[in-house]
C-alpha cells in the first residue's frame, strides 16, 4: 500500500491535472462557438457554387470543349487523397475517426487495382497514417503557425492541388474531413473534387443528414439561363474556386468539429479526474485512520506494560 506522503503527492498531481483539463475545456468552449458558426456560414456558398456548377454542366453534356476539372481526364487510376485533421490532440476521437475513414477508402481503393497518394492537411493525420502508408503521402501541409484559417489559406492548398492535376500526377482528387453536426457528433465524410461533373455533393439541410459524392439537380422551376461569357468561360473561373471552396469548408468544418470533441474529451477527463481524486481522499483517510488507530494501540499497550 502506498505511504500516506506517497498518496498526498498523487492527489495533489490529479488535482493539478483537472485544473488543466477544466481550462482546456473553457477555452474550447469558447472558440466552439465561433467556429460552429463560420462553419456554418460557409455552407450556402459551397452549395451554391456546386449548384451553378451542376447548371453549367448539364448544359455542356457532351460538348468537347469541357473542361478537364469537369470531367476528369478519362482515367481513374491513380488517386489522390487530401486528408484534412487537426494540428493537434487532445480531442477524443477526432483525428482517429478520419484517419480510420481514410484507411478503409485506401483499401477499398487498392482492392479495385488502383494507386493511391496522399496529401495530409495537419500534422496529426500524417502522424497516423505514416505507419502503414508512409510510402503514399506525397505532401505534408501543417496549419499550425495560421490563427485564424482564411480564403488566402484554402486557394493556395487549391492552387497547389489544380496544379498537380494539370501535371498528371493523379486521376481522381478526394476530399476526407470530419462534418460538423453537433458538440457530441462529427462525420467523417468523402467527398470528390475532382473530376466535378456527377460528384458534386449537397449539404442536406436536415440534422444528421449529410449526404457525399451525391448529384443533385437544383430546381430551375422553369428558368432558362444565359451566360456570359460562355459557359466554358465561366467554368475555367469557377471550377479552380469550387476546389478551394470546397477546402476551405472542408477546414472550417474541421476547426468546429476539433472544438467539439475537445470540450467533451477535456469535460469527461475532468469528470474522471474529480473521480480519481475522490478515491485517493478516501484511500488516504482510512490509511490515516488506521496509522492513527495503531499508534493508539501502541501507546495503551506500553502505559499497560508499565
Amino acid at each position: 500500500m502506498a505511504s500516506l506522503k506517497e498518496l498526498q503527492t498523487r492527489i495533489k498531481s490529479v488535482k493539478n491535472i483537472q485544473k488543466i483539463t477544466k481550462a482546456m475545456q473553457m477555452v474550447a468552449a469558447a472558440k466552439l462557438r465561433k467556429a460552429q458558426d463560420a462553419a456554418e456560414r460557409s455552407r450556402p456558398y459551397s452549395d451554391r457554387i456546386s449548384a451553378v456548377i451542376t447548371n453549367l454542366s448539364a448544359s455542356m453534356a457532351g460538348s468537347e470543349g469541357a473542361p478537364q476539372l469537369l470531367i476528369g481526364n478519362g482515367s481513374d487510376d491513380v488517386h489522390l487523397l487530401v486528408v484534412a485533421t487537426a494540428d493537434r490532440g487532445l480531442c477524443g476521437g477526432f483525428n482517429t475517426n478520419i484517419v480510420r475513414k481514410t484507411r478503409e477508402e485506401i483499401v477499398s481503393l487498392e482492392a479495385a487495382g488502383k494507386t493511391v497518394k496522399i496529401f495530409c492537411i495537419g500534422s496529426i493525420g500524417e502522424g497516423q497514417l505514416n505507419r502503414l502508408y508512409g510510402d503514399k503521402i506525397i505532401k505534408t501541409v501543417s496549419l499550425k503557425e495560421h490563427k485564424t484559417l482564411t480564403g488566402a489559406i484554402a486557394a493556395e492548398l487549391g492552387g497547389e492541388i489544380t496544379a498537380m492535376f494539370e501535371a498528371d500526377e493523379f486521376d481522381v482528387c478526394k476530399l476526407i474531413y470530419s462534418q460538423f453536426q453537433n458538440v457530441m457528433t462529427q462525420v467523417p465524410t468523402i467527398k470528390t473534387m475532382i473530376p466535378a461533373i456527377g460528384v458534386i455533393g449537397k449539404y442536406a439541410g436536415k440534422e444528421g443528414e449529410h449526404a457525399s459524392d451525391e448529384v443533385f439537380a437544383p430546381d430551375l422551376k422553369g428558368a432558362a439561363y444565359e451566360y456570359e461569357p460562355d459557359e466554358e468561360g465561366i467554368l475555367e473561373v469557377l471550377l479552380p474556386r469550387n476546389i478551394n471552396t470546397q477546402i476551405f469548408s472542408a477546414l472550417l468544418e474541421n476547426v468546429a468539429g476539433e472544438m467539439g470533441s475537445k470540450m467533451t474529451a477535456m469535460d469527461n477527463s475532468t469528470r474522471a479526474a474529480g473521480d480519481l481524486i475522490d478515491k485517493l481522499t478516501l484511500t488516504f483517510n482510512r490509511s490515516r485512520q488506521a496509522q492513527i488507530t495503531s499508534e493508539l494501540i501502541e501507546i495503551i499497550s506500553g502505559a499497560e506494560a508499565l
